[in-house]
């Protein structure tokens, strides 16, 4: 049937897809596009509401971010006996609700005054405000999805979705088969999650490999006044 090849092709092929691409894409662009590999920051240009949007979008997404990382990819063994999966799923819901919000006000924020400000509007590609765009989506999409996750809080469905990542990315085999009777919803944002990751050496969002963990680490450096 047509449904189940584009099940398999979205949830089966299109992640390996996305995260060649993924990775290629970003040693491509570091090797032979360095001047662009940048955040591209608009703050100069204009600093209305920008901390306190930049501020919601950067912990929103970061703990989105880490919290699918750890969430999705840690097998349900290794917490069972700490960790029931209604207890985790409760805790995705209260986290990634509050999270989600974050982000999405922040983005939205972001995003209006790309759209609206001469100024930094200017200064916009079309990939910036394409990507920041479908990143808000997104996190609409996250803060609607706790709504039905409301009605899974047995924690079945969070851990087939965990089961479908962890197939992928641990090359298990099989990974869409997990996706056949998840909700349109969970669909929908893991398809958008793909598009994301696709698109993400073609935009600014490759400065988040140029985190300066180094910083941290760094000897401290003593400074004099000449003469």
């Amino acid at each position: 049937m047509f449904s189940e090849y584009l099940q398999h092709l979205i949830y089966g092929y299109y992640p390996y897809l996305a995260g060649t691409v993924f990775l290629v894409g970003s040693l491509l662009r570091y090797d032979h596009g360095q001047y662009t590999w940048k955040t591209g920051s608009s703050q100069m240009l204009s600093s209305k509401n920008m901390r306190l949007a930049s501020n919601l979008f950067h912990i929103g997404i970061l703990v989105i971010f880490f919290g699918h990382l750890f969430g999705m990819l840690t097998p349900h063994w290794a917490y069972a006996p700490f960790l029931s999966a209604g207890a985790k799923q409760m805790l995705a819901i209260v986290i990634g609700g509050i999270a989600g919000v974050m982000c999405l006000v922040g983005g939205a924020m972001l995003l209006y005054r790309r759209l609206t400000n001469p100024r930094v509007k200017a200064s916009s590609s079309v990939m910036d405000n394409v990507i920041l765009g479908l990143i808000v989506f997104q996190a609409g999409l996250g803060v609607i999805s706790v709504y039905f996750s409301l009605g899974h809080l047995d924690g079945e469905m969070m851990l087939t979705l965990a089961a479908w990542a962890q197939a992928i990315v641990f090359f298990g085999g099989g990974a869409a088969d997990y996706m056949a009777e998840v909700s349109w919803i969970y669909k929908l944002h893991v398809f958008l999650g793909l598009t994301i990751i696709l698109l993400f050496p073609f935009s600014r969002l490759v400065h988040v490999w140029s985190v300066p963990f180094g910083y941290v680490t760094r000897r401290y450096q003593i400074v004099r006044r000449r003469g």
